[in-house]
């Protein structure tokens, strides 16, 4: 389960991916403003980490692919794939990061694909009662996870990229960035799809290693 406060970020989300994306080399540097396309979340078991992948446009540019991880300190180890900090005013300063680069995302990923955990189910709360919110876009895995499939382990090597490449011991995963290739990714797949885009479309890989 993904708790979503009704809470005001500075700087926004876009705002810290607007000063981000132009030094990426995936980006494709097209010129404009940052809109916010879809995004899905996944849970963190131990509940202290947020993950939320977000599908942004630059402009008329392609659906670019971020997944974010959203944490109460700094990630040691990990400030290359730091975007910035927000102050929420629920949860106070949060450190944003490029989910490439931290170990909870792998985890999440590897099970969302693996054994078919998929996107966490979303609630907001509202004066203390907690409703439920719609996803706004559809994830599946193809094929179906099993709970047998191993757990990822710790991060040995993380690329950025397109796709972003992420290593363990156990799973290698393969995130793509731009949503408007035809690069095939191999082994199980994370597919989605949003509004506008009715076809689901590979988000992401696991191969079992």
């Amino acid at each position: 389960m993904a708790l979503i406060h009704r809470a005001t970020l500075s700087p926004t989300k876009l705002e810290l991916l607007a000063s981000w994306l132009p030094g990426r080399g995936w980006n494709p540097g097209t010129e404009g403003e940052v809109t916010w396309v879809a995004a899905f979340r996944f849970d963190d078991p131990a509940g202290a980490v947020g993950i939320e992948t977000a599908l942004v446009r630059v402009g008329d540019g392609p659906v670019l692919q971020v997944p974010l991880t959203y944490r109460d300190a700094p990630l040691a180890g990990a400030d290359e794939w730091l975007l910035g900090t927000s102050e929420h005013s629920v949860l106070g300063t949060r450190w944003c990061y490029d989910a490439i680069g931290d170990p909870v995302y792998a985890a999440a990923l590897a099970d969302a694909i693996l054994r078919g955990t998929g996107q966490a189910e979303q609630f907001v709360d509202v004066d203390g009662r907690l409703e439920r919110r719609e996803p706004a876009m559809a994830v599946a895995v193809e094929p179906p996870g099993t709970a047998d499939a191993p757990e990822a382990g710790p991060v040995e090597r993380a690329a950025d990229g397109d796709p972003a490449i992420v290593v363990t011991p156990t799973v290698e995963l393969a995130v793509r960035r731009r949503l408007d290739t035809t690069d095939r990714l191999t082994g199980a797949l994370l597919t989605g799809a949003w509004p506008g885009q009715g076809t689901p479309v590979p988000l992401a890989s696991a191969t079992v290693r």
